[in-house]
């Protein structure tokens, strides 16, 4: 049996993750990219600590437990949904800019070379 610090611990952690996973929405929706990427590795860093811990599992078959979850689930699919909306947003970009991009021309010495 596990003791009592152990599933407050687990408590903790599970409501960390989900605040972590609330603070992730907020930061991809204002594109802040580098306060995203840093939440992404904490929630990490906690979802490691979670499964190194035996009591996580105890504490995720509590009802409480249960609820948490239900109001992690949608949140984790938004920001799931978001992420990829921004990635493909990103790499459109990327492409429009890479698409102006001239190889192998000096642009330069294309306007020089044109007589007025």
């Amino acid at each position: 049996m596990l003791d009592d610090d152990a599933l407050v611990q687990a408590k903790k952690n599970w409501q960390l993750y989900y605040t972590i996973s609330q603070e992730l929405l907020k930061f991809i929706d204002r594109n802040d990219v580098d306060e995203f990427i840093e939440l992404v590795k904490q929630r990490d860093t906690v979802v490691a600590r979670m499964k190194a811990m035996p009591a996580t599992e105890t504490y995720r078959q509590t009802e409480e437990c249960q609820t948490l979850i239900a109001k992690i689930k949608p949140l984790d699919m938004q920001i799931i949904y978001k992420a990829k909306a921004w990635l493909n947003k990103s790499k459109r970009q990327n492409a429009t800019v890479h698409a102006y991009d001239l190889q192998g021309i000096n642009p330069l010495g294309n306007i020089m070379n044109r007589k007025y």
